[in-house]
């Protein structure tokens, strides 16, 4: 039987038309024997804009819903997610060749790491890439790790949440995604850093688009006393979950 790894995408109708770079980004990786992946894209709300670009492919599946935000979205795609691991793909970003195959690798190579990252470098419009300079070692990322980073560097981690691959049953012991209107993907990577090892590649595994109407370039999100509140939220649950001393993998 073969095994599964979920492409989990949460789109809305002004990112809906890179789904197909997406789609072409995924049909390019290459997966270990035995192993095939399904995405699951989860509008985020009820409109005609977006099924017209959701490619028609057996091993695509498209859903929607109420809108409540990409996290609200990719926790109901979870659904859908009849696999081992979890992978994040946003739909207006791309998977380099190899990211899958990476990702599993750590993964299925060592027990004890609940959550795969990559590097990752921003997708400019002109076509142009650019790098981050705070990439971790590459290997595992101990419990407590990134927090610490993030807490000490103005609330930026070490490693992208877009980048993440996760093992099915921690996410959904976590609940997924936090309930927050942005910083939903930060308050999840926290959360597996405080109760699991990680691990980070240094090859590039993500391609972040920069345009104008992703929601992170939106003034909103930067809102002082808004970014405030949900820092302050993401660290508290991950402070919260490390005192509970619960740990991934369970052990008696």
């Amino acid at each position: 039987m073969r095994r599964r790894i979920i492409i989990v995408t949460a789109v809305h109708a002004p990112s809906a038309h890179f789904l197909p770079d997406a789609y072409t980004s995924l049909c390019r990786q290459e997966l270990p024997e035995g192993w095939e992946w399904h995405w699951v894209v989860q509008e985020d709300g009820e409109t005609d804009e977006v099924a017209p670009h959701v490619p028609d492919d057996a091993r695509v599946t498209f859903r929607q819903g109420r809108p409540g935000g990409p996290g609200v979205a990719r926790t109901m795609a979870l659904s859908q997610a009849d696999g081992t691991y979890v992978k994040i793909l946003d739909a207006d970003d791309q998977l380099p060749p190899g990211a899958l195959a990476r990702d599993l690798a750590a993964l299925e190579g060592d027990r004890s790491i609940g959550w795969a990252t990559s590097r990752a470098l921003d997708l400019l419009p002109d076509g142009s890439t650019a790098g981050f300079s705070s990439d971790p070692e590459a290997g595992p990322i101990e419990r407590g790790a990134v927090l610490d980073f993030w807490k000490a560097n103005g609330f930026r981690a070490q490693v992208h949440p877009a980048t993440l691959c996760v093992r099915r049953d921690l996410l959904l012991a976590l609940g997924g995604w936090m309930a927050l209107p942005a910083s939903e993907d930060t308050g999840l990577l926290l959360a597996l850093n405080a109760t699991s090892r990680g691990w980070f590649s240094p090859e590039v595994g993500l391609l972040y688009r920069k345009w104008p109407g992703q929601a992170t370039g939106q003034a909103s999100h930067t809102d002082t006393a808004e970014r405030a509140a949900r820092m302050a939220v993401v660290e508290a649950r991950a402070r919260e979950l490390a005192s509970f001393a619960w740990r991934y993998p369970a052990t008696d």
